[in-house]
């Protein structure tokens, strides 16, 4: 049978429309949550309830970004049931196409918002997420810079293969730019000690450091004291903040130099690299998400099982979630490959989607 385009139109549309009102739902719920939240948190800071309400909107991105998958999957049993009780996929079925035909327009839509979601709404998210980690420094942590510093200071590692400087900070301020009580480690090629700088303190510029009432030390510890000391560097303001910023909050363009600059300056990145191959497979992610609605919505739906349809959804969606969570702890632990740890909740989920959807389906 020659395929039809206006049977491939109105299925993507149907399921568009599905995704679509799943996904409105979940961010109204997790907007009012995240609001109350907010508030709660902000009590006593003197914060102005406007001001609150806009830090919701600016996390609304990142907090969307991780239910899509759940949208993609409960909107595709939505729409799967609906056309199967309405019997219009029976009548789809007697015309002569397969399962693997009607399914084709789904799996093409959640391809495209896959892709759509990498290369356009993650970056959104990111400088969104950016910002309202800015307000929450400033009005519920009460610190002057987005940094984590904990309880021994600041950490920085700066430099290549021929030279490397490790600064440690007590305290920061203007989103890194400002160092104070400031220690810097100087390492020549083959991470060889050839001195350090004590300084009060340290203002970022252009390309160096500038730090003030230093003493320089070589290896043989004589310290020569300088008024103002420069100290080259290939730091800027964003790669100090986004040192201490969870993978989520780096656009999807920016990761791969970013990366490449961290493991330049002798940077672990196996987080970051994690999380960039996590994106490259969610499109095949969402496509398994839809393979896995077909096969636990066609048939228990035309059968009237709703109720098992939502509760093995839910499971189905809550297994992928956790099988996620453990192959990104193990990649980020170095127990398995980074690529394998990223790319196997995707392809295992298309598998066992594909073989369900065989087994309940004859063509």
């Amino acid at each position: 049978m020659s395929w039809s385009w206006t049977l491939y139109r109105y299925l993507a549309a149907q399921f568009l429309i599905g995704v679509v009102v799943i996904y409105a739902v979940f961010l109204m719920l997790a907007f009012s949550i995240d609001l109350v939240d907010l508030l709660n948190r902000t009590a006593g800071h003197n914060v102005p309830g406007a001001t609150a309400v806009g830090m919701a909107v600016l996390q609304l991105p990142y907090l969307g970004q991780k239910m899509l998958p759940f949208a993609i999957l409960l909107g595709g049993v939505a729409t799967f049931v609906r056309l199967s009780r309405s019997r219009e996929l029976v009548a789809t079925r007697a015309a002569g196409v397969s399962a693997w035909d009607f399914l084709l327009p789904p799996l093409t839509v959640a391809v495209l918002i896959g892709v759509f979601s990498v290369t356009v709404f993650t970056p959104v998210s990111a400088k969104m997420f950016a910002e309202f980690a800015g307000l929450e420094a400033r009005y519920v942590k009460g610190e002057e810079s987005q940094l984590s510093v904990s309880g021994n200071g600041l950490w920085l590692r700066q430099g290549d293969s021929q030279q490397q400087s490790v600064i440690h900070a007590l305290r920061v301020a203007g989103q890194g730019e400002h160092l104070e009580d400031v220690l810097v480690l100087l390492y020549g090629a083959g991470d060889r000690f050839v001195g350090r700088i004590d300084a009060k303190s340290a203002q970022l510029k252009d390309h160096f450091w500038v730090l003030n009432d230093a003493f320089v030390s070589d290896t043989k510890g004589v310290p020569v004291h300088h008024d103002r000391y420069s100290l080259a560097t290939t730091l800027t303001p964003e790669q100090i903040v986004e040192s201490s910023t969870a993978p989520e909050a780096l656009s999807f363009w920016d990761l791969p130099g970013y990366i490449r600059a961290a493991q330049a300056a002798g940077f672990l990145a196996a987080r970051y690299q994690l999380y960039l191959y996590t994106l490259y497979a969610l499109p095949a992610l969402f496509a398994a998400m839809v393979f896995m609605a077909a096969s636990f919505s066609l048939k228990l739906g035309r059968e009237g099982g709703m109720a098992k349809v939502i509760l093995f959804s839910a499971a189905c969606g809550f297994g992928v979630y956790f099988f996620q969570v453990l192959t990104t702890v193990l990649g980020r632990s170095g127990a398995v490959p980074i690529l394998l740890a990223a790319t196997a909740p995707a392809l295992a989920s298309i598998l066992i989607g594909m073989t369900l959807v065989f087994s309940h389906e004859d063509g």
